[in-house]
């Protein structure tokens, strides 16, 4: 068995692993960093549960190597919150009863961290148009919009007509 160095930041944290070249990146968050947080789908990067930022970008992270995300800066769902308290996406999502069987919810909380973080307001067609690329099979995606909606409106970077 062949390994690889890597070096990657992850949610803060500088990690320098030995990885095979065909293991993913989301196997190496998962088995060898242990953060569960990166669900496992459909593994062919079709659902989005998998989702992670890569130097700020949504990655489906079923698809990269491990050795690609070589000098990455990684942040996961983990990273979200502030210890024990969750970040104002997190509330929202529970807030909003944006989640069911709560397997897509990480790519979900990873996409729209993404979008939220952009420097341009966040609209409604932006909005479902991104958020689209994930899949949910239990909510009907509407709570999930709206938590994002709530969300965006408590950062200040909502642009479409306010909504309760």
């Amino acid at each position: 068995m062949t390994t690889h160095p890597v070096s990657f930041t992850v949610n803060g944290t500088e990690h320098r692993l030995e990885v095979e070249p065909r293991r993913t990146l989301a196997d190496t968050l998962r088995d060898q960093l242990g953060l569960a947080g990166t669900h496992l789908g459909c593994e062919h990067g079709v659902c989005g549960a998998c989702t992670v930022l890569v130097n700020g970008e949504p990655v489906r992270a079923c698809l990269m190597f491990a050795v690609q995300a070589d000098g990455a800066e990684i942040r996961t769902v983990e990273g979200l919150a502030e210890g024990e308290a969750l970040n104002p996406l997190q509330r929202q999502f529970h807030v909003n009863h944006a989640l069911q069987c709560g397997y897509c919810t990480p790519g979900f909380l990873m996409l729209a961290t993404w979008l939220l973080e952009r420097p341009e307001m966040l609209d409604e067609a932006t909005m479902r148009h991104v958020l689209s690329s994930n899949l949910c099979r239990c909510t009907g995606y509407q709570n999930i919009l709206k938590a994002v909606r709530a969300a965006a409106q408590e950062a200040g970077k909502w642009s479409g007509p306010a909504t309760v």
